[in-house]
């Protein structure tokens, strides 16, 4: 016989603590706040530094390590080890994969780490483990920290809240144009292609010095994309139209040279592919197209690639290279359509973003840097100032200080002296005590006089 329930009183602890809540209603929202949560922790950059957060937690890390571009490498591990513990609590292997990436050249157009080992390949072959590589931050890399302990930037507490990490990185270069992203989300994707680091900064420079540049002005300066394994793009008009909505399919194709030999047969020789195309699998989809003879006409087909490509395809007699040339560009990954879809976060909030856009966003987060920065710096100097004028103070009436210090029971009852007889700050009476007295009496006033004056004169530029 089952066991009678005892009604619950709705009064009761446990009637309190259940909670009616209607299904659908709770599932949209739960999906809604997962979605955003990966649409704005993982997928998708910031339009200001370019970054995704774990890149931008491996590059904070090493920043934090001192594992800049004049250092020596150190074990990619105790990277991963370091991001893991302190700012990004997923798995190991998704930030190892961030790293390696970010170490390309391949992949990478700007490479924003150094790496030491085996890092991967263009044929499509994995990183060694990363108990075996190396890494350290990259000169450009430093561009983008640069300044970040002038309080250029905020800062937000870690996931556990035992440190703290920034929102964004300073960024004294457009990253996101520079290297582009590929990032897929809930409901959205970004896919920014790479661009040419001088194209980019004229395009900044004619922004700042023209507020009304229109999109189709900067095309002329930027001329497209610039992959890092070369590659050719094709139609003005795409280009200018995708730079100009954020949105539209760029032809690209791999760079070709069609040389007649002196046996009289024609070789095609392929020295790049387009961008993120699989070196290996390019040349196998040849061999396959010959193979089911959907492709005549090919005597050879080797692959003499090692650090650049180079794969030679030998005609037979009589064959048009052309003909042959055209027909790998419509059935192998030799031509290939880039879809540009410029989606970045602005304040938080994913936006199509044109490349007049994404420059504005930039020169405004450079203008809050810089501001950020001046005041940071005249802060200083207000302060070091402060303390000169009590130095110069100090030497008035050195005697009397150091009589007065010697005289005292301990620093503290010098440091409430110092302020009550000659009315220093807090500051200033602090800086007389952390110097020795000998280095007091010592003190040159010339050289107090002009280290204030040259603050003085700071602050009055700034």
């Amino acid at each position: 016989m089952a066991k009678r329930e005892e009604p619950v009183n709705p009064g009761s602890v446990e009637h309190d603590k259940i909670l009616s809540v209607d299904i659908v209603t709770e599932m949209q929202r739960s999906y809604i706040d997962y979605a955003m949560s990966v649409i704005t922790e993982r997928a998708l950059p910031d339009v200001r530094d370019g970054l995704k957060p774990v890149h931008r937690r491996i590059l904070y890390a090493m920043h934090d390590m001192g594992l800049t571009h004049a250092t020596r490498f150190r074990k990619s591990a105790l990277v991963v080890g370091d991001v893991l513990g302190k700012y990004h609590p997923h798995g190991d292997t998704s930030v190892y994969d961030a790293m390696v990436n970010l170490a390309q050249d391949f992949s990478t157009r700007y490479q924003l780490i150094q790496g030491q080992g085996n890092f991967g390949n263009a044929d499509g072959d994995g990183a060694a483990a990363m108990r075996y590589t190396e890494a350290r931050m990259s000169k450009i890399a430093s561009e983008l920290l640069r300044d970040i302990e002038k309080n250029t930037v905020d800062f937000r507490p870690n996931y556990d809240a035992t440190r703290k990490e920034p929102t964004v990185f300073p960024a004294a270069i457009p990253n996101l144009l520079l290297n582009g992203t590929l990032g897929i989300a809930v409901g959205m994707a970004s896919n920014i292609a790479p661009h040419n680091l001088n194209e980019i900064i004229d395009a900044c420079l004619h922004m700042i010095e023209h507020d009304d540049a229109t999109n189709e002005d900067l095309a002329e300066i930027v001329k497209g994309p610039d992959f890092p394994t070369g590659g050719l793009a094709f139609n003005k008009a795409d280009i200018v139209h995708a730079l100009s909505t954020g949105r539209g399919g760029v032809v690209c194709r791999g760079e070709v040279d069609i040389a007649e030999q002196k046996n009289g047969l024609y070789q095609i020789t392929i020295t790049s592919l387009p961008y993120r195309v699989i070196r290996s699998n390019f040349v196998e989809s040849i061999a396959l197209l010959v193979q089911d003879k959907k492709l005549d006409g090919i005597k050879g087909l080797e692959d003499h690639s090692a650090k650049d490509m180079r794969v030679v395809v030998t005609l037979k007699n009589g064959i048009n290279p052309q003909k042959v040339l055209n027909y790998l560009y419509k059935h192998t990954q030799l031509q290939q359509t880039f879809h540009y879809n410029m989606v970045a976060l602005v304040d938080g909030v994913p936006e199509t973003l044109s490349l007049k856009s994404v420059l504005n966003s930039f020169i405004a987060h450079r203008e809050t840097v810089v501001r950020r920065r001046s005041e940071f710096d005249l802060q200083r100097a207000k302060d070091r100032e402060h303390i000169l004028i009590g130095l110069k103070k100090a030497l008035d009436h050195i005697d009397k200080i150091i009589t007065l210090i010697r005289g005292s029971k301990d620093a503290a009852v010098a440091k409430l002296n110092l302020m009550k007889d000659f009315k220093f700050s807090d500051l200033q009476a602090t800086a007389i005590l952390e110097m020795r007295l000998q280095k007091l009496a010592g003190l040159e006033r010339k050289a107090v006089e002009l280290e204030l004056k040259e603050r003085q004169d700071f602050i009055a530029q700034m």
